[in-house]
Protein backbone atom coordinates (compact mmCIF):
# COMPACT_ATOMS: atom_id res chain seq x y z
CA UNK A 1 0.00 0.00 0.00
CA UNK A 2 2.84 2.39 0.91
CA UNK A 3 4.56 1.61 -2.38
CA UNK A 4 1.34 2.37 -4.27
CA UNK A 5 0.96 5.67 -2.39
CA UNK A 6 4.55 6.63 -3.29
CA UNK A 7 3.84 5.90 -6.95
CA UNK A 8 0.67 7.98 -6.85
CA UNK A 9 2.47 10.83 -5.06
CA UNK A 10 5.27 10.73 -7.61
CA UNK A 11 2.79 10.80 -10.47
CA UNK A 12 0.90 13.66 -8.86
CA UNK A 13 4.11 15.65 -8.48
CA UNK A 14 5.06 15.04 -12.09
CA UNK A 15 1.60 16.12 -13.23
CA UNK A 16 1.69 19.22 -11.04
CA UNK A 17 5.10 20.21 -12.33
CA UNK A 18 4.23 19.46 -15.91
CA UNK A 19 0.76 21.00 -15.90
CA UNK A 20 0.57 23.97 -18.18
CA UNK A 21 4.02 23.31 -19.70
CA UNK A 22 2.58 24.07 -23.10
CA UNK A 23 0.90 27.24 -21.85
CA UNK A 24 1.59 30.25 -24.04
CA UNK A 25 2.83 32.42 -21.17
CA UNK A 26 6.36 32.12 -19.82
CA UNK A 27 6.46 31.54 -16.07
CA UNK A 28 8.91 34.05 -14.62
CA UNK A 29 9.80 32.77 -11.12
CA UNK A 30 11.48 35.58 -9.19
CA UNK A 31 12.75 36.59 -5.77
CA UNK A 32 12.66 40.27 -6.75
CA UNK A 33 9.92 42.97 -6.90
CA UNK A 34 7.87 41.20 -4.23
CA UNK A 35 5.96 44.13 -2.70
CA UNK A 36 2.45 44.20 -4.16
CA UNK A 37 2.87 47.59 -5.81
CA UNK A 38 6.16 46.59 -7.44
CA UNK A 39 4.74 43.26 -8.59
CA UNK A 40 1.83 45.00 -10.30
CA UNK A 41 4.16 47.48 -11.98
CA UNK A 42 6.32 44.63 -13.23
CA UNK A 43 3.28 42.96 -14.76
CA UNK A 44 1.62 46.09 -16.17
CA UNK A 45 4.53 48.34 -17.11
CA UNK A 46 7.51 46.07 -17.69
CA UNK A 47 6.32 42.68 -18.95
CA UNK A 48 3.07 43.53 -20.72
CA UNK A 49 4.95 44.24 -23.95
CA UNK A 50 6.42 40.76 -24.26
CA UNK A 51 4.82 38.83 -27.09
CA UNK A 52 3.12 35.69 -25.82
CA UNK A 53 2.74 36.97 -22.28
CA UNK A 54 4.51 36.47 -18.98
CA UNK A 55 3.22 34.98 -15.74
CA UNK A 56 5.34 36.92 -13.24
CA UNK A 57 5.38 35.21 -9.83
CA UNK A 58 7.58 36.68 -7.07
CA UNK A 59 8.42 34.51 -4.07
CA UNK A 60 10.49 34.58 -0.91
CA UNK A 61 13.86 32.88 -1.26
CA UNK A 62 12.82 29.65 0.49
CA UNK A 63 9.72 28.80 -1.58
CA UNK A 64 11.50 30.04 -4.72
CA UNK A 65 14.35 27.58 -4.26
CA UNK A 66 12.11 24.71 -3.16
CA UNK A 67 10.02 24.92 -6.35
CA UNK A 68 13.11 25.16 -8.56
CA UNK A 69 14.74 22.16 -6.91
CA UNK A 70 11.53 20.11 -7.14
CA UNK A 71 11.29 20.70 -10.89
CA UNK A 72 14.96 19.90 -11.41
CA UNK A 73 14.59 16.70 -9.41
CA UNK A 74 11.51 15.71 -11.43
CA UNK A 75 13.34 16.37 -14.69
CA UNK A 76 10.59 18.63 -16.05
CA UNK A 77 8.71 21.69 -14.98
CA UNK A 78 6.83 24.86 -15.81
CA UNK A 79 9.35 27.56 -14.85
CA UNK A 80 10.69 29.28 -17.95
CA UNK A 81 12.87 32.05 -16.49
CA UNK A 82 14.40 32.57 -13.07
CA UNK A 83 15.00 35.97 -11.52
CA UNK A 84 17.14 36.22 -8.40
CA UNK A 85 20.19 37.76 -6.80
CA UNK A 86 23.66 36.60 -7.77
CA UNK A 87 24.12 34.49 -4.66
CA UNK A 88 20.89 32.54 -5.19
CA UNK A 89 21.68 31.82 -8.83
CA UNK A 90 25.24 30.76 -8.02
CA UNK A 91 23.90 27.86 -5.95
CA UNK A 92 22.15 26.52 -9.08
CA UNK A 93 25.05 26.90 -11.53
CA UNK A 94 25.10 23.27 -12.68
CA UNK A 95 21.38 23.37 -13.50
CA UNK A 96 21.31 26.58 -15.56
CA UNK A 97 21.39 26.84 -19.35
CA UNK A 98 24.31 28.58 -21.09
CA UNK A 99 22.95 31.93 -22.32
CA UNK A 100 25.95 32.82 -24.50
CA UNK A 101 23.83 32.51 -27.65
CA UNK A 102 21.06 34.89 -26.53
CA UNK A 103 20.81 37.75 -29.04
CA UNK A 104 20.77 40.98 -27.05
CA UNK A 105 20.35 43.15 -30.10
CA UNK A 106 23.31 45.39 -29.40
CA UNK A 107 22.52 46.12 -25.75
CA UNK A 108 25.82 46.87 -23.97
CA UNK A 109 25.84 44.95 -20.71
CA UNK A 110 28.11 45.93 -17.82
CA UNK A 111 31.16 43.76 -18.49
CA UNK A 112 32.09 43.24 -14.84
CA UNK A 113 28.60 41.95 -14.11
CA UNK A 114 28.55 39.82 -17.26
CA UNK A 115 31.80 38.17 -16.16
CA UNK A 116 30.40 37.68 -12.66
CA UNK A 117 27.43 35.89 -14.21
CA UNK A 118 29.62 33.15 -15.68
CA UNK A 119 29.96 31.81 -12.13
CA UNK A 120 33.53 30.79 -13.05
CA UNK A 121 32.24 28.10 -15.42
CA UNK A 122 33.19 29.53 -18.81
CA UNK A 123 29.48 29.65 -19.69
CA UNK A 124 26.99 32.51 -19.37
CA UNK A 125 25.00 30.93 -16.55
CA UNK A 126 22.80 33.99 -16.17
CA UNK A 127 22.62 37.49 -17.57
CA UNK A 128 22.62 40.58 -15.33
CA UNK A 129 19.12 41.98 -15.00
CA UNK A 130 19.21 44.95 -12.65
CA UNK A 131 21.34 46.43 -9.90
CA UNK A 132 20.95 48.44 -6.74
CA UNK A 133 23.04 49.42 -3.76
CA UNK A 134 22.94 51.47 -0.58
CA UNK A 135 23.77 55.15 -0.34
CA UNK A 136 23.64 58.09 2.05
CA UNK A 137 21.00 60.82 2.15
CA UNK A 138 20.93 64.15 3.94
CA UNK A 139 18.50 66.96 4.52
CA UNK A 140 20.02 70.14 3.10
CA UNK A 141 19.65 71.69 6.55
CA UNK A 142 22.51 69.44 7.67
CA UNK A 143 24.99 70.77 5.13
CA UNK A 144 25.93 73.88 7.08
CA UNK A 145 27.26 71.62 9.85
CA UNK A 146 29.67 69.70 7.61
CA UNK A 147 33.23 69.66 8.96
CA UNK A 148 35.51 72.04 7.11
CA UNK A 149 36.99 70.52 3.95
CA UNK A 150 34.44 67.69 3.67
CA UNK A 151 33.32 66.76 0.15
CA UNK A 152 30.22 64.55 0.21
CA UNK A 153 31.43 62.57 -2.81
CA UNK A 154 34.60 61.56 -0.94
CA UNK A 155 33.33 61.54 2.65
CA UNK A 156 35.05 59.28 5.20
CA UNK A 157 33.81 57.58 8.35
CA UNK A 158 35.85 60.04 10.40
CA UNK A 159 34.15 62.96 8.65
CA UNK A 160 30.68 61.40 8.99
CA UNK A 161 31.25 60.97 12.72
CA UNK A 162 32.49 64.54 13.10
CA UNK A 163 29.50 65.78 11.09
CA UNK A 164 27.08 63.81 13.25
CA UNK A 165 28.77 65.18 16.38
CA UNK A 166 28.36 68.74 15.07
CA UNK A 167 24.69 68.11 14.31
CA UNK A 168 23.95 66.67 17.75
CA UNK A 169 25.77 69.40 19.64
CA UNK A 170 24.60 72.38 17.60
CA UNK A 171 20.96 71.38 17.08
CA UNK A 172 20.40 69.90 20.52
CA UNK A 173 19.59 66.33 19.46
CA UNK A 174 21.21 63.48 17.47
CA UNK A 175 20.40 63.74 13.76
CA UNK A 176 22.13 60.70 12.23
CA UNK A 177 19.76 57.82 11.48
CA UNK A 178 20.44 54.13 10.89
CA UNK A 179 18.12 51.26 9.83
CA UNK A 180 18.82 49.31 13.01
CA UNK A 181 15.33 47.92 13.62
CA UNK A 182 14.25 44.27 13.30
CA UNK A 183 13.42 44.70 9.60
CA UNK A 184 16.23 47.13 8.78
CA UNK A 185 19.07 46.16 6.47
CA UNK A 186 21.70 46.71 9.17
CA UNK A 187 23.54 43.45 8.48
CA UNK A 188 24.25 44.58 4.91
CA UNK A 189 25.83 47.78 6.22
CA UNK A 190 28.29 45.86 8.39
CA UNK A 191 28.98 43.13 5.80
CA UNK A 192 29.35 45.33 2.75
CA UNK A 193 30.30 48.78 4.00
CA UNK A 194 31.82 49.18 7.45
CA UNK A 195 33.93 46.02 7.81
CA UNK A 196 35.32 46.04 4.21
CA UNK A 197 36.12 49.76 4.50
CA UNK A 198 38.43 48.99 7.41
CA UNK A 199 39.73 45.53 6.45
CA UNK A 200 39.30 45.03 2.67
CA UNK A 201 37.51 41.86 3.73
CA UNK A 202 34.09 40.62 4.77
CA UNK A 203 35.10 37.27 6.24
CA UNK A 204 38.82 36.55 6.50
CA UNK A 205 39.69 39.67 8.54
CA UNK A 206 36.48 39.57 10.60
CA UNK A 207 38.31 39.53 13.93
CA UNK A 208 41.35 41.58 12.91
CA UNK A 209 42.71 44.68 14.62
CA UNK A 210 41.45 46.65 11.60
CA UNK A 211 37.93 45.28 12.10
CA UNK A 212 38.15 46.21 15.77
CA UNK A 213 39.00 49.77 14.74
CA UNK A 214 35.97 49.86 12.43
CA UNK A 215 33.58 48.71 15.13
CA UNK A 216 35.03 51.24 17.56
CA UNK A 217 34.44 53.98 14.99
CA UNK A 218 30.81 52.90 14.64
CA UNK A 219 30.45 52.92 18.43
CA UNK A 220 31.70 56.51 18.36
CA UNK A 221 29.20 57.38 15.62
CA UNK A 222 26.41 55.72 17.63
CA UNK A 223 26.77 58.39 20.33
CA UNK A 224 25.34 60.87 17.83
CA UNK A 225 22.71 58.55 16.34
CA UNK A 226 18.98 59.02 16.92
CA UNK A 227 18.01 56.42 19.56
CA UNK A 228 14.88 55.54 17.57
CA UNK A 229 17.25 53.92 15.07
CA UNK A 230 16.74 50.63 16.90
CA UNK A 231 13.18 50.70 15.48
CA UNK A 232 13.81 52.02 11.95
CA UNK A 233 13.35 49.69 8.96
CA UNK A 234 13.05 52.20 6.08
CA UNK A 235 14.90 55.51 6.50
CA UNK A 236 12.68 57.45 4.10
CA UNK A 237 10.02 58.11 6.75
CA UNK A 238 12.27 59.53 9.51
CA UNK A 239 13.94 61.68 6.87
CA UNK A 240 10.57 63.04 5.77
CA UNK A 241 9.51 63.80 9.34
CA UNK A 242 12.96 65.28 10.04
CA UNK A 243 13.53 62.97 12.99
CA UNK A 244 16.88 62.44 11.29
CA UNK A 245 18.79 64.66 8.90
CA UNK A 246 21.45 62.21 7.69
CA UNK A 247 20.88 58.51 6.97
CA UNK A 248 22.15 55.36 5.27
CA UNK A 249 19.87 52.87 3.47
CA UNK A 250 19.06 50.93 0.31
CA UNK A 251 18.18 53.23 -2.60
CA UNK A 252 14.67 51.74 -2.75
CA UNK A 253 14.14 52.51 0.96
CA UNK A 254 15.03 56.18 0.44
CA UNK A 255 12.89 56.65 -2.66
CA UNK A 256 9.76 58.08 -1.03
CA UNK A 257 11.73 60.86 0.65
CA UNK A 258 13.40 61.82 -2.63
CA UNK A 259 10.13 61.65 -4.56
CA UNK A 260 8.01 63.57 -2.06
CA UNK A 261 10.49 66.34 -1.21
CA UNK A 262 13.22 66.32 -3.86
CA UNK A 263 14.31 69.88 -3.08
CA UNK A 264 14.95 69.04 0.58
CA UNK A 265 17.55 66.28 0.15
CA UNK A 266 20.93 65.40 -1.30
CA UNK A 267 22.22 61.89 -1.98
CA UNK A 268 25.88 60.91 -1.74
CA UNK A 269 28.19 57.85 -1.56
CA UNK A 270 28.75 55.70 1.49
CA UNK A 271 31.84 56.70 3.49
CA UNK A 272 35.38 55.44 3.01
CA UNK A 273 37.61 53.89 5.64
CA UNK A 274 41.36 53.20 5.73
CA UNK A 275 41.01 50.22 3.33
CA UNK A 276 38.72 51.90 0.76
CA UNK A 277 35.12 52.85 0.08
CA UNK A 278 33.39 49.57 0.80
CA UNK A 279 30.00 49.20 -0.86
CA UNK A 280 27.68 46.32 -1.65
CA UNK A 281 26.40 46.07 -5.22
CA UNK A 282 23.11 44.18 -5.28
CA UNK A 283 23.12 42.39 -8.63
CA UNK A 284 20.06 40.46 -9.79
CA UNK A 285 20.11 38.23 -12.85
CA UNK A 286 17.84 36.28 -15.16
CA UNK A 287 18.55 32.62 -15.89
CA UNK A 288 16.92 29.60 -17.48
CA UNK A 289 16.72 26.24 -15.70
CA UNK A 290 17.50 23.16 -17.75
CA UNK A 291 13.90 22.01 -17.20
CA UNK A 292 12.34 25.05 -18.92
CA UNK A 293 9.41 23.84 -21.07
CA UNK A 294 10.05 26.17 -24.03
CA UNK A 295 13.69 27.18 -24.38
CA UNK A 296 13.14 29.56 -27.31
CA UNK A 297 10.45 31.55 -25.49
CA UNK A 298 12.53 31.64 -22.32
CA UNK A 299 15.55 33.00 -24.18
CA UNK A 300 13.33 35.55 -25.91
CA UNK A 301 12.15 36.78 -22.50
CA UNK A 302 15.74 37.01 -21.23
CA UNK A 303 16.63 39.15 -24.26
CA UNK A 304 13.54 41.28 -23.70
CA UNK A 305 14.58 42.00 -20.09
CA UNK A 306 17.92 43.42 -21.32
CA UNK A 307 16.42 45.81 -23.90
CA UNK A 308 17.20 49.43 -22.92
CA UNK A 309 13.52 50.39 -22.86
CA UNK A 310 12.72 47.40 -20.62
CA UNK A 311 15.59 48.34 -18.33
CA UNK A 312 14.22 51.87 -17.96
CA UNK A 313 10.72 50.51 -17.28
CA UNK A 314 12.22 48.19 -14.65
CA UNK A 315 13.93 51.15 -13.00
CA UNK A 316 10.61 53.00 -12.81
CA UNK A 317 8.91 49.94 -11.32
CA UNK A 318 11.52 48.83 -8.80
CA UNK A 319 14.12 51.58 -8.22
CA UNK A 320 16.73 49.03 -9.36
CA UNK A 321 19.12 50.53 -11.88
CA UNK A 322 19.93 49.30 -15.42
CA UNK A 323 22.84 46.96 -16.14
CA UNK A 324 23.05 48.06 -19.79
CA UNK A 325 24.04 51.42 -21.22
CA UNK A 326 20.94 53.61 -21.38
CA UNK A 327 20.10 57.27 -21.68
CA UNK A 328 17.63 58.06 -18.94
CA UNK A 329 14.67 60.19 -20.06
CA UNK A 330 14.02 63.55 -18.42
CA UNK A 331 10.79 62.40 -16.80
CA UNK A 332 12.34 59.83 -14.47
CA UNK A 333 11.19 59.92 -10.82
CA UNK A 334 13.03 62.29 -8.53
CA UNK A 335 14.33 59.30 -6.59
CA UNK A 336 16.26 58.24 -9.68
CA UNK A 337 17.51 61.73 -10.45
CA UNK A 338 18.88 62.09 -6.93
CA UNK A 339 20.20 58.55 -6.48
CA UNK A 340 21.84 57.98 -9.86
CA UNK A 341 24.72 60.49 -9.46
CA UNK A 342 25.45 59.20 -5.94
CA UNK A 343 25.54 55.58 -7.15
CA UNK A 344 27.80 56.56 -10.07
CA UNK A 345 30.14 58.52 -7.79
CA UNK A 346 30.41 55.61 -5.36
CA UNK A 347 30.83 52.76 -7.84
CA UNK A 348 33.26 54.79 -9.97
CA UNK A 349 35.35 56.22 -7.11
CA UNK A 350 39.12 55.67 -7.12
CA UNK A 351 38.85 53.97 -3.74
CA UNK A 352 35.73 51.93 -4.63
CA UNK A 353 35.77 48.52 -2.94
CA UNK A 354 32.87 46.27 -4.06
CA UNK A 355 31.78 43.69 -1.48
CA UNK A 356 29.46 41.10 -3.00
CA UNK A 357 26.42 39.65 -1.33
CA UNK A 358 27.30 36.34 0.38
CA UNK A 359 27.68 33.41 -2.01
CA UNK A 360 27.53 29.65 -1.57
CA UNK A 361 25.88 29.57 1.84
CA UNK A 362 22.59 28.01 0.77
CA UNK A 363 20.12 27.82 3.64
CA UNK A 364 22.81 29.04 6.06
CA UNK A 365 22.58 32.56 4.64
CA UNK A 366 20.28 33.71 7.43
CA UNK A 367 22.67 32.47 10.11
CA UNK A 368 25.55 34.23 8.33
CA UNK A 369 23.60 37.50 8.46
CA UNK A 370 22.80 36.89 12.11
CA UNK A 371 26.50 36.84 12.99
CA UNK A 372 26.77 40.49 11.92
CA UNK A 373 23.49 41.43 13.59
CA UNK A 374 24.54 39.76 16.85
CA UNK A 375 27.93 41.49 16.68
CA UNK A 376 26.21 44.87 16.28
CA UNK A 377 23.77 44.20 19.12
CA UNK A 378 26.46 43.02 21.52
CA UNK A 379 29.03 45.72 20.75
CA UNK A 380 26.90 48.75 19.95
CA UNK A 381 23.68 48.19 21.90
CA UNK A 382 25.04 45.98 24.68
CA UNK A 383 28.32 47.81 25.22
CA UNK A 384 30.35 44.58 25.32
CA UNK A 385 34.10 44.51 24.72
CA UNK A 386 34.82 44.70 21.00
CA UNK A 387 37.77 42.31 21.00
CA UNK A 388 35.96 39.65 23.04
CA UNK A 389 32.84 39.81 20.86
CA UNK A 390 34.81 39.58 17.60
CA UNK A 391 36.77 36.58 18.88
CA UNK A 392 33.59 34.73 19.86
CA UNK A 393 31.62 35.63 16.73
CA UNK A 394 34.57 34.68 14.53
CA UNK A 395 34.26 31.11 15.82
CA UNK A 396 30.57 31.06 14.88
CA UNK A 397 31.35 32.51 11.45
CA UNK A 398 34.10 29.97 10.83
CA UNK A 399 31.78 27.10 11.72
CA UNK A 400 29.12 28.29 9.28
CA UNK A 401 31.56 28.66 6.39
CA UNK A 402 33.07 25.24 7.04
CA UNK A 403 29.61 23.67 7.25
CA UNK A 404 28.61 25.29 3.94
CA UNK A 405 32.05 24.65 2.39
CA UNK A 406 31.66 28.14 0.92
CA UNK A 407 34.80 29.56 -0.74
CA UNK A 408 35.60 33.25 -0.40
CA UNK A 409 33.94 35.95 -2.50
CA UNK A 410 34.97 39.57 -3.12
CA UNK A 411 36.46 41.52 -1.47
CA UNK A 412 38.17 38.49 0.12
CA UNK A 413 40.76 36.70 -1.97
CA UNK A 414 39.66 33.43 -3.63
CA UNK A 415 40.13 30.34 -1.47
CA UNK A 416 40.43 26.61 -1.94
CA UNK A 417 37.67 25.20 0.23
CA UNK A 418 35.85 27.11 2.95
CA UNK A 419 36.68 30.78 3.26
CA UNK A 420 39.06 31.07 6.23
CA UNK A 421 38.44 33.31 9.24
CA UNK A 422 41.83 34.28 10.58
Amino acid sequence: MKTMMKLISGAALAMALGAGAAHAQVLFWSTQAKPVEETQKMRDQVLSGFEGGVDYQPQDDGPWLTRVQAELQAGSGTIGVLGALHGSLSSLAADLVDLSDVDLGGAKVNEAYRELATLDTGEQKYLPWMQATYIMAANKKALEFLPEGTDLDTITYDQLTAWSKNLAEKTGSPKFGFPGGPDGLKHRFFQGFLVPSYTKSMVTKFRSAEAEAGWNKFKELWQYTNPNSTNYAFMQQPLLTEEVWVAFDHVARLADAFNQKPDDFVAFPAPAGPAGRGFMPVVAGVAIPKTAPDMDKAKALVAYMLKPETQIATLRATNFFPVVEVTLPDDMPNSVKLSAPAVAAMTGAEDALPALLPIGLGDLGGKFNQVYTDTYERIVLGGQDVRAVLDEQADVLRGLLEQAKAPCWAPDAPSQGACPVE
